[in-house]
């Protein structure tokens, strides 16, 4: 019987083909090489690529045997994960390669803008000796503000804290009991950039998070102040950060991403009270090991058909056709329940009624945790690894099949408690014989709404008037109106409206918005494709 084929597309360790074993014909090729890397494909059973290897549909295709894709890094860029889904492939990463040498890496770019090591550096070795315009500040007892208390977050607050920092976090998916066991002191984000004397940002790339630290932020920080970036490029709007060091607002900044990469405007970069690295988050000899070991060892799981607890997708397994349909509709619908929410979650319960009762639909609750955590955390979150980043936030989690569905042939419900007390409940369904995925409730408001790109939800006190406003802010925007649907509330004088639209809703469209109608909640929804 011939060895299963493992294609190799790029340059890995030996301790990467050490983890494979002795049981797999591994073979290589040049991955950038398409011609070639299409003929190697034809037998390949799993290929192991780092960054410059496109897998993406057209190679795919050429791939009739390929049971995995394992990319030895964090990022999926370079992988259409939606046709490997389609195709039936696995897809794993190794999302906790890098976490050690990012955090590291952060907590020396927070040593260099204190002591001035990169700047007294380059005056020594022009010559120079200038001690006493190199005289940093202590690190002791100053304020770290840590936005994002995921994998990294965590690292960077203890390591910082060992040099007896004190620290607060804007996290708002963070429980108080997560926060406290950490020793880390919960606030708004208005209060985080006002207190730190350092501020370091780890959070996904969303929509959400874009320029999420801008001029408001930064003109509200200390003068004395340094904000860090070793993430993602654009969560700091790059502009309002070299005008903030340009005027003085801030004392530095440390950064090892940018919104291009290369940079292709380097004013900000060689400003004399930045030190700037290029991305070298993953690059070190230990990051780039535990990558090609860790998918090393999911592609020997994947094909000896075992548990794959880096896998990004699911494909294959002991899935019934009748609950795969659901997975989608339930990771869309965290994503919607995420948005919705205003506080921490504490409790999750996920709700599946009707015919669905009659199989095994545990996989739906990873599908809501993923969604739900999918624009929290900076990680890549896959359906084995979200409920141990629930854990981490402190977040409950519990499923209830019921048989009984009387007006749906089968109905999910995701239902919240969050830290402030209140109850957030979403629930959705597949429609039709194409099986459209819709919201059909929100808090027990009835709705029958197709799931699309961008969403916005509002609640507000019924009036006549309301869609006019809706339709004059929305034009004047240039935004088109693909769906609008109110549903009221007979206990009350409240109505919820949930507006689809044509494209993503500006922030600044979302405040005037919500003061025109004097909502009492507005959301905006962007549904991220899996």
């Amino acid at each position: 019987m011939s060895k299963p084929v493992v294609l190799l597309a790029e340059q890995l360790s030996p301790a990467t083909i050490e983890a494979l074993g002795p049981d797999f014909d591994v073979r290589t090729v040049d991955g950038t090489d398409r011609p070639a890397l299409f003929d190697a494909l034809a037998e390949a059973h799993a290929v192991l690529i780092r960054s410059a290897t496109k897998m993406d549909e057209e190679a795919i295709a050429h791939a009739p045997k390929l049971k995995v894709i394992a990319r030895a890094g964090v990022g999926l860029d370079n992988v259409d994960t939606k046709a490997a889904t389609t195709a039936g492939v696995m897809v794993v990463n190794a999302p906790t390669s890098n976490i050690i040498s990012a955090a590291e890496l952060t907590c020396g770019h927070i040593i260099s803008l204190a002591r001035y090591i990169p700047a007294a550096n380059a005056s020594l070795a022009q010559g120079e000796w200038k001690r006493s315009s190199f005289t940093g500040s202590e690190l002791y007892e100053k304020t770290l503000g840590v936005i994002g208390l995921g994998r990294i977050g965590a690292l960077v607050t203890s390591r910082m804290q060992a040099f007896g920092m004190r620290v607060v976090a804007y996290d708002p998916y963070v429980s108080a009991a997560r926060a406290q066991q950490m020793g880390v002191e919960l606030v708004s984000l208005d209060e985080l950039v006002e207190q730190a004397d350092f501020l370091t940002i780890h959070m996904p790339k969303t929509p959400e998070t874009t320029g999420l630290i801008s001029a408001p932020q930064l003109k509200a920080m200390k003068p004395t102040a340094y904000v860090l970036n070793v993430a993602r490029g654009g969560l700091i709007d790059e502009k309002a950060l070299e005008d903030a060091l340009r005027a003085g607002e801030i004392a530095g900044a440390g950064l090892d991403v940018f919104t291009s990469e290369p940079p292709a405007d380097t004013s900000l970069v060689g400003l004399p009270n930045v030190v700037a690295t290029p991305h070298l988050g993953a690059s070190t000899a230990e990051a780039q090991e535990k990558a090609g070991v860790s998918v090393a060892k999911s592609v020997k799981l994947a094909l000896e058909g075992d548990l794959v607890p880096d896998a990004v997708n699911v494909a294959g397994g002991a899935i019934d056709p009748f609950v795969r349909p659901g997975i989608g509709l339930v990771e869309q619908l965290g994503q919607v329940f995420s948005a919705l929410t205003q506080a921490g979650l504490t409790n999750l319960e996920i709700e599946v009624r009707g015919e669905l009762a009659e199989y095994d639909v545990s996989v739906y609750k990873l599908a809501a945790l993923k969604g739900i955590l999918t624009n929290v955390v900076s990680e890549t979150v896959s359906y084995v690894n979200a409920p141990v980043f629930a854990e981490q936030r402190g977040i409950e989690t519990r499923m209830t099949v019921e048989r009984d569905s009387p007006l749906f042939r089968n109905l999910t419900t995701l239902r919240g408690t969050l830290s402030d007390g209140t109850v957030l409940s979403v629930a959705g369904t597949l429609a039709g014989t194409r099986m459209v995925p819709k919201i059909v409730g929100i808090n027990g408001y009835e709705l029958d709404v197709p799931i699309a790109r961008h969403h916005v939800v509002l609640r507000y006190s019924d009036k006549p008037g309301i869609v006019a406003i809706y339709g004059d802010h929305f034009g004047r925007a240039g935004i088109n109106i693909e769906g609008l649907q109110v549903a009221g509330d007979e206990s009350s004088d409240e109505a919820l409206s949930i507006v689809t639209v044509d494209k993503r809703v500006p922030d600044e469209i979302i405040e005037k918005l919500g003061e025109a109608i004097d909502a009492r909640t507005i959301r905006r929804i962007e549904i991220v494709e899996a």
